[in-house]
C-alpha cells in the first residue's frame, strides 16, 4: 500500500495548492460565464480556456512521449460508445445548476473553503445525488435505459475511441496515429493560446493569468502521476486485493463524484479504505482554500438570505449532482480534464454547460428588469440575445 499512500499525498498537496491558488485568483467557471454573457468580458473566460489548452498541450506531450495512455482513464472519457444524449443533457444541467447553487464543483469547494455555510449544504446534497446516480439504479432506470440504444457504437465502423486524433484519423486514413494524435493536439492548444493571447490584454492580468495555469498544470501532473509507474504500482496493488479499493485508476482532477465518494468515505467513519484520488483531491482543495481565506483575513461565515435563496441552490445542488455525473464530470472534470484527453464528448459537454449556464444567467437577468413577465417570455427572449432563434421571436425588449 505504499504506492497509494506516496500517490495520495501528492494528490492531496496538488489540491491544496489549487484550492490556494483559486482561492486567491477568484478562478470561477460560473464567474466567466457570467462576466461573458452579461457585460461582454472574456478575462475569465480566458482563464478557464488557458487551463484547458495547457491540459490539452501536456496531456498531448505525455500520450506522444509515451508516459501515459489517456484510454486506460478510469472515466471513460474516450469511449467508442458516443453517449450524446449524456453529454447535452447533463451538461445543459449541471450549467443550469451551477447557476442556482453559485458555483460549479470546484467553487462550491472553495467556498466551503472560505466559509460559507450554503455551501457546505450544496456539498452534501450534490453527493447524494452523486451517490444515488453511482450507487443505485436511478442511472439505469432514469437515463441509461433509454440513452443507451440511441448512443452510437464508434468501433462498430472502426473507430477505436472517440478522441478527435482517432476519428480524424479515421476519416482521412492515416497510418501513423501517434503522429495524429501530437498533430491534432498541438493544432488545437495553439489555436486555444490565440483566442486567449492575440488581444494582448490578458496577459496584463495576473491573477487570470495565474488561476488558468496552475489549473492546467495541477491537471496534468494528476494525470501523469495516475499513468506512471508509480500509478501502475497502485493499480495493480490494489488487484491483487482480496476486496479491491474504490475509485482506484488513472484519472484526473473532477469534483462532482468525488462527492459521493466523499458521503461513503465520512459514513464509514471516515476509514481510510474509502480516502479515494477523488475524497483526497475534494479534501484537499477545501483546505487549501481555508488556509488562503485565513491568511488573507477573507474567511467569512454566510448563510442563506431567505427560504428563497435556500430552495435556489437545493435546486442547484441537484442539478450540479445528477448533471455532473450524468456528463461524467464538472467544469473541471470534463472542462478541462475530459477536454485534454481530445475527447468529442468532453468539448460537447463543456458547450453544453456553458450553455446551460448562459440561459439560466440571461433569464434570470430578465425575470429580475421584467418583474411580471413569464418564464417563457424571459426564455424567448434569452435564446434571441445568445442567437440561437431569429430576434423576431423575442417577447421582451432587448436588455
Amino acid at each position: 500500500m505504499e504506492a497509494s499512500v506516496t500517490l495520495l499525498t501528492y494528490i492531496s498537496i496538488l489540491g491544496f495548492i489549487l484550492g490556494f491558488v483559486v482561492s486567491k485568483t477568484n478562478f470561477c467557471t460560473m464567474g466567466a460565464v457570467s462576466d461573458w454573457v452579461n457585460i461582454g468580458d472574456l478575462s475569465r473566460f480566458k482563464s478557464w480556456m488557458f487551463a484547458a489548452g495547457i491540459a490539452i498541450l501536456g496531456v498531448t506531450i505525455l500520450e506522444y512521449t509515451s508516459y501515459i495512455n489517456v484510454n486506460d482513464s478510469r472515466i471513460p472519457y474516450r469511449n467508442s460508445v458516443f453517449f450524446w444524449p449524456r453529454y447535452i443533457l447533463g451538461g445543459l444541467m449541471f450549467g443550469i445548476g451551477m447557476t442556482y447553487a453559485s458555483g460549479c464543483g470546484n467553487k462550491v469547494l472553495i467556498r466551503v473553503g472560505g466559509g460559507n455555510i450554503k455551501s457546505i449544504v450544496v456539498l452534501l446534497v450534490a453527493g447524494l445525488m452523486a451517490y444515488l446516480m453511482t450507487r443505485t439504479d436511478f442511472y439505469g432506470v432514469v437515463f441509461h435505459s433509454w440513452m443507451s440504444p440511441i448512443s452510437p457504437d464508434l468501433a462498430k465502423i472502426g473507430i477505436e475511441d472517440q478522441s478527435l486524433s482517432t476519428i480524424l484519423s479515421y476519416l482521412f486514413s492515416s497510418e501513423n496515429l501517434s503522429n495524429t494524435k501530437l498533430l491534432v493536439g498541438l493544432i488545437i492548444a495553439s489555436i486555444v493560446m490565440l483566442f486567449i493571447f492575440k488581444s494582448g490584454t490578458f496577459i496584463k492580468n495576473t491573477d487570470n493569468l495565474l488561476g488558468g495555469f496552475v489549473v492546467g498544470i495541477v491537471v496534468i501532473i494528476a494525470w501523469f502521476l495516475t499513468g506512471s509507474s508509480l500509478g501502475q504500482e497502485w493499480i495493480e496493488t490494489n488487484n491483487f486485493l482480496d476486496t479491491p479499493q474504490p475509485g482506484v485508476g488513472m484519472q484526473s482532477f473532477t469534483f462532482i463524484n468525488p462527492m459521493g465518494e466523499t458521503i461513503i468515505f465520512l459514513g464509514n467513519a471516515a476509514d481510510s479504505f474509502y480516502l479515494t484520488f477523488g475524497v483526497t483531491a475534494l479534501i484537499s482543495v477545501i483546505l487549501g482554500s481555508f488556509v488562503y481565506s485565513i491568511t488573507s483575513n477573507s474567511f467569512r461565515v454566510e448563510w442563506f438570505a431567505s427560504k428563497q435563496d435556500f430552495v435556489r441552490h437545493i435546486l442547484g445542488a441537484v442539478l450540479i449532482g445528477i448533471g455532473g455525473v450524468l456528463s461524467l464530470g464538472c467544469t473541471i472534470g470534463q472542462g478541462v480534464s475530459g477536454v485534454s484527453t481530445l475527447a468529442l464528448g468532453s468539448f460537447i459537454t463543456l458547450i453544453s454547460i456553458i450553455l446551460g449556464a448562459a440561459i439560466s444567467m440571461k433569464i434570470e437577468y430578465y425575470n429580475a428588469v421584467y418583474e411580471d413577465c413569464s418564464f417563457f417570455d424571459s426564455l424567448r427572449s434569452s435564446l434571441a440575445d445568445l442567437n440561437l432563434i431569429p430576434n423576431k421571436f423575442r417577447a421582451l425588449e432587448k436588455i
